[in-house]
């Protein structure tokens, strides 16, 4: 017995070190996610690192979502009217951001106004912003004022759920379509890219969170599935759109996907909310 017991143990601590070894890697990519996709500051003793943060970005938005929740309510306690605190809120969402996404919807965007295809890589590279690019930018914050202006409620709700299904269609993209450049920030989050489980771990994050939602207000359980599902669906739609336009992805594009689908998806959110 005691021989047992003595090996299961010896043969346990490998197992346990495995585990503990792969928490520690998860959680440093995790923590990788939120500086790389952010402005929101970490403490210099935690350990990160850039590979395989891919996976997290539903998750960070998730985040991201929650803390302009936060910031939402407050200005609602305080009394802002619904427009002003709208256009807070958005303006907060891109300053946590850094304007990261933002600045490749507008590169793609002058990208796209090129009608020779073999150029429009080209065009997008620069780094200065173009007629449509600016055009671009207007309309995405106008449709997101605008649109979170008209929810009246579970704004909360809305602002995560927005957050998180336009980071997983990027995510998304990243497994279904070629990048087009051989270096690039882009390319390394394609290579370390683990199909399908990083893709799958966005998906159930956030459907798991509607489903909780939706046990907590049955009574629009049906209107929270509908939602959900056309979420996903723009999400998805937007990283098939670029990708046909383009003949496959950079990481341009990936901030495009991110800006339209939180554009649409709140638009849509006004039907079920408003």
């Amino acid at each position: 017995m005691l021989n047992h017991f003595a090996r299961s143990e010896v043969l346990g601590s490998p197992v346990r070190f495995n585990l503990l070894k792969r928490s520690q890697s998860w959680l440093a990519s995790f923590l990788g996610a939120i500086l790389f996709y952010t402005i929101i500051p970490l403490p210099p003793f935690l350990t990160v690192q850039l590979e395989h943060i891919a996976r997290w970005v539903p998750l960070v938005g998730m985040l991201l979502g929650l803390m302009l929740g936060c910031l939402d309510w407050i200005l609602g306690w305080l009394g802002f009217p619904p427009l002003v605190r709208s256009a807070l809120v958005i303006s907060n969402w891109v300053a946590l951001t850094g304007g990261l996404h933002l600045d490749g919807a507008s590169d793609t965007a002058d990208g796209l106004a090129v009608t020779d295809r073999e150029r429009r890589l080209t065009v997008m590279q620069d780094s200065t912003t173009g007629a449509f690019g600016a055009m671009a930018i207007a309309v995405i914050l106008l449709l997101k004022t605008l649109a979170l202006a008209e929810l009246r409620d579970y704004r909360w709700f809305c602002l995560i759920l927005a957050a998180g299904w336009s980071r997983w269609g990027q995510v998304a993209a990243i497994a279904f379509y070629p990048y087009l450049k051989p270096t690039g920030r882009g390319a390394r989050h394609r290579q370390n890219f683990q199909f399908p489980q990083d893709l799958l771990l966005g998906v159930s994050i956030l459907l798991a969170y509607s489903g909780f939602f939706s046990y907590q207000h049955p009574q629009q359980s049906l209107v929270i599935l509908g939602m959900t599902f056309g979420a996903a669906a723009i999400a998805l739609l937007s990283g098939w759109w670029f990708a046909r336009q383009l003949g496959g992805h950079t990481g341009d594009s990936y901030g495009a996907i991110v800006e339209w689908s939180e554009a649409f998806i709140l638009c849509l959110l006004t039907l079920g909310f408003h």
